[in-house]
């Protein structure tokens, strides 16, 4: 192979690779996904702002992309590296190849990379900052650029909608207030199904404002980035809480977590992937979700407040899901939508407009 591109970390290790999209130089928080399938929903995940996405499935490319599956109108990680990359896809659904799309974003991928001996490195010392350049750029330039580098705190003001925005169901029955830090488009298609018009409001927008659209419920979505860094949604959530029901995800599990009197904390390496073992303490049963997290709730802090864990994670027993069933307030750390990944967990869409309906009957 005819290395072009090399990927750095801040210890001066360097991995040698190929570029297989945008010939161009980022520098991030370098994850690791192990998902087997759904490299375009990845790539268009929002949540994944400022982060280079190791991908530890060694086939990436083979489906190609479509027009249907994407999660945004634009690639939310900073780059890809692959095992392996297929240019040449074989589905009947494909209508650019996965470089073509990463290319439209100048987002480069390096492929020929020791993604195992990368992802080890990953969960052995936790996530870090790599850079990703050209093989020529010297050494003593990418050690500066490493040390240099500080993580934003914007993440989810570049995320999320500028502006209001709304989608329909054919037959609505309810009318929600999504708060954008970076939804995934197939949350609002779900709604959608389920007869819900879905709201979509920039992350900053105040408890006043979602009341205007005298919504039946709140919904809190994805998002990348440090929850502690969202103080207007925090403070909505304290607001709103009781007045109507309220369920987030992922970065809106941990926003109202907050607003709740809990508190998070960084994990060692994330969870990211589409077969996560979580057990629901409401059923005693297993569920097999999608994750995309860096950060967590602390099981110590939720003590003293009103929140009840519902869901549990069976890899480290990190906190899963909360509810305050007074309130009709509940949240996971996943992604029920799975998109891509298992199903068991879309019931909980359907808790939520339950929780809509009782709201309604006991005003």
């Amino acid at each position: 192979m005819d290395y072009n591109m090399k990927l750095v970390l801040k210890d001066g290790r360097t991995f040698l690779g190929h570029s297989e999209a945008a010939n161009c130089e980022k520098i991030g928080e370098l994850v690791f996904n192990t998902s087997m399938v759904g490299y375009q929903e990845i790539a268009t995940d929002p949540s994944y702002t400022d982060q280079i996405v190791v991908m530890t499935y060694p086939l990436i490319g083979n489906y190609g992309v479509n027009e249907e599956d994407s999660e945004s109108r634009t690639v939310g990680c900073s780059a890809f590296v692959v095992k392996e990359y297929c240019d040449e896809p074989s589905n009947f659904r494909f209508t650019k190849t996965f470089s073509e799309l990463l290319v439209d974003f100048n987002t480069p991928m390096i492929s020929g990379i020791d993604t195992r001996e990368l992802t080890q490195i990953i969960r052995d010392e936790g996530s870090q900052v790599a850079l990703i350049t050209s093989i020529d750029t010297p050494e003593k330039e990418c050690l500066k650029k490493l040390r240099e580098w500080k993580p934003a705190h914007d993440q989810v003001a570049r995320a999320s909608s500028k502006k209001k925005w709304v989608s329909r169901a054919r037959n609505p029955k309810f009318n929600i207030v999504c708060i954008d830090f970076g939804t995934k488009q197939n949350i609002i298609r779900e709604f959608n199904k389920k007869n819900c018009n879905v709201f979509v409001v920039p992350y900053d927008t105040t408890a006043e404002t979602i009341m205007e659209y005298e919504p039946d419920g709140l919904f809190l979505s994805n998002g990348p980035g440090d929850p502690t860094d969202n103080p207007i949604a925090i403070q909505v959530v304290k607001d709103l809480r009781g007045k109507l029901p309220i369920f987030g995800i992922c970065l809106g599990h941990q926003i109202i977590s907050l607003a709740c009197g809990a508190k998070t904390y960084k994990l060692k390496f994330g969870h990211r992937g589409a077969n996560h073992a979580i057990k629901n303490l409401l059923t005693n049963r297993l569920e097999i979700t999608s994750q995309n997290h860096s950060y967590a709730v602390d099981d110590k802090s939720i003590e003293g407040t009103d929140l009840e864990v519902t869901h549990i994670n069976m890899l480290d027993n990190t906190i899963e899901g909360v509810r305050i069933k007074k309130d009709y307030l509940f949240s996971v750390q996943y992604h029920p939508e799975a998109a891509a990944g298992p199903e068991d967990s879309e019931y909980l869409f359907g808790v939520f407009i339950n929780n809509m309906k009782k709201f309604k009957e006991a005003k």
